[in-house]
């Protein structure tokens, strides 16, 4: 059966400015970490990114490594492509990346020339693209350096592999660095993908007014912490869930009483605001000026409704946010 997309899918989704780019991306981007590899379910991967689109949601993101296995999230997604989103290839914004461990050898890992380029190529023919919109540095390469992988991006824009770079995981005095060296070269960084939550918040510490600064978009990865800003673990661990699978991140020794104390007081303060606590938490990422994007991670078509649907109650009063400030300490 042939997919036709919502006609009225742009009417309700927020679009932000990337930095002082051109590029507006969804205030809710989709990534395909976790639930859409080699051993998910194909039907179900495919009505999440179909489902997505149709609420509006055009950026989806993927990396090189992504799966399990590496690589199978990519071929799931030119599945998908093939099958329904041809079409609308222009509607989307396609991101992948490199730099964490995809092949062995020297040649597989890090930020080498050699490494990018070879793995966008292997990404490009996983999806069946002639290009990426966004191609992202994963982490620092602590060994390469750094104009050699800045470089790299810039050989990756002008041969047309990619539309725009970013990078990933840089501390904010690395992604100065990197960014002046991108400006240098004429292709400037589009945007900076950090981990961000109410649990996990480095970026405050300079990274985000570094990218104000130098006009450097921000889209957070991981905004409900790999689901525990959620009321999923409230009563115990469901099967299914990601503290559940041996190949996930989130394993049941985190789910401390410690944290879930915060998690029921977050729950409760959610619930008197009219929202679940995954909307409250997405909506606490995205009160940031600098923030474009958050990331969501979903295995089933209601989370990503459920997440679009925190758009709709983004302000917060002086005293809830002193509220959640009292609760994380």
């Amino acid at each position: 059966m042939t997919y036709l997309p919502n006609e009225t899918r742009y009417a309700s989704m927020q679009y932000r400015r990337s930095g002082r780019s051109g590029l507006k991306l969804p205030a809710v981007s989709l990534g395909l970490w976790h639930n859409f590899g080699g051993v998910d379910t194909f039907s179900n991967s495919r009505e999440m990114v179909l489902r997505a689109f149709d609420l509006g949601i055009t950026h989806l993101d993927l990396a090189n490594n992504y799966g399990p296995p590496p690589g199978s999230a990519e071929e799931t997604f030119g599945q998908i492509i093939e099958k329904d989103l041809r079409p609308f290839r222009d509607e989307l914004i396609i991101s992948s990346k490199a730099g964490y461990t995809m092949w062995d050898g020297p040649y597989g890992d890090w930020g080498s020339r050699k490494y990018l380029v070879s793995s966008l190529d292997q990404s490009l023919k996983r999806m069946g693209l002639d290009y990426v919109d966004i191609f992202y540095h994963h982490r620092p390469d602590p060994e390469t350096p750094l104009e050699e992988t800045m470089q790299a991006l810039d050989f990756i824009v002008r041969s047309g592999r990619a539309l725009y770079v970013g990078i990933s995981n840089y501390p904010a005095e690395k992604t100065r660095e990197a960014s002046k060296i991108l400006k240098s070269l004429g292709t400037p960084c589009l945007i900076h993908q950090p981990k961000y939550s109410m649990f996990e918040r480095w970026v405050e510490d300079g990274l985000l007014q570094t990218l104000q600064e130098e006009g450097i978009g921000c889209i957070a990865f991981s905004p409900l912490a790999q689901g525990l800003l959620t009321d999923k673990y409230l009563g115990g661990i469901p099967a299914g869930s990601r503290a559940s699978k041996a190949h996930g991140f989130l394993r049941p020794a985190h789910l401390t009483e410690e944290k879930l104390t915060k998690v029921r007081k977050l729950n409760e303060l959610a619930q008197s605001r009219g929202q679940t606590l995954a909307q409250m938490a997405l909506a606490w990422v995205l009160r940031h000026e600098a923030m474009t994007s958050v990331l969501i991670g979903a295995s089933k078509v209601q989370q990503i409704e459920d997440a679009v649907a925190a758009l709709s109650r983004l302000d917060f009063s002086t005293e809830e946010l002193q509220q959640i400030e009292t609760t994380l300490r």
